[in-house]
């Protein structure tokens, strides 16, 4: 009797095994194409966002998603582009949701005086030029009452160390946020 009642917590012990084996099996199989369907839908926002018609070096587009809801963020000059850009996310695919939080920078002639004075300084640097090539730069200029915001990515520090001093020293600046990421932290 010892023997037969010491074999059931075994088998009890291999079948329980089995099942969880199955049971996580399972679950796997389902939540694969969930997350195929998220990492879609975050390459499938950023192609809309950056393929949008006024998007460019003076606007920044960011965004997150949770599940089928996407939230925009960022800073743009036309209240146009933050429609678009909230219409153009709203037609993809699987998206429930968009919490449109892009801010509309205020009409300003000397804030535009500063953002062309600002692109000239960083794209005459000869190590930045090569960002300026393509037809949305990866260092985007945010301008706001005087104060600069670099955003983007550069290949390393010493370009994103360049961008920071040529901004600083345009007339007319403020200060400057050098919120530019480098290859190696992404």
């Amino acid at each position: 009797m010892e023997r037969v009642a010491g074999s059931v917590p075994r088998r009890l012990k291999q079948s329980v095994s089995t099942g969880i084996k199955q049971a996580m099996k399972k679950l796997f199989l389902f939540l694969l194409p969930l997350a195929m369907f998220a990492a879609d839908l975050v390459k499938e926002v950023r192609h809309e966002l950056v393929t949008l018609p006024y998007y460019g070096v003076f606007d920044n587009l960011a965004y997150r998603v949770d599940g089928s809801k996407v939230t925009l963020f960022g800073q743009v000059r036309e209240p146009k582009l933050k429609s678009d850009a909230e219409k153009a996310v709203k037609s993809i695919e699987g998206v429930s949701a968009v919490d449109n939080q892009i801010e509309v920078m205020p009409l300003s002639t000397s804030d535009d005086q500063v953002r062309m004075a600002v692109y000239r300084a960083i794209y005459s640097k000869p190590n930045l030029q090569r960002y300026q090539m393509g037809a949305v730069p990866p260092i985007h200029i945010i301008v706001k009452n005087g104060d600069v915001t670099l955003e983007g990515a550069v290949a390393n520090s010493g370009d994103k160390d360049t961008a920071g001093i040529a901004a600083n020293g345009v007339g007319g600046v403020h200060k400057v946020v050098n919120n530019l990421r480098t290859d190696s932290s992404k």
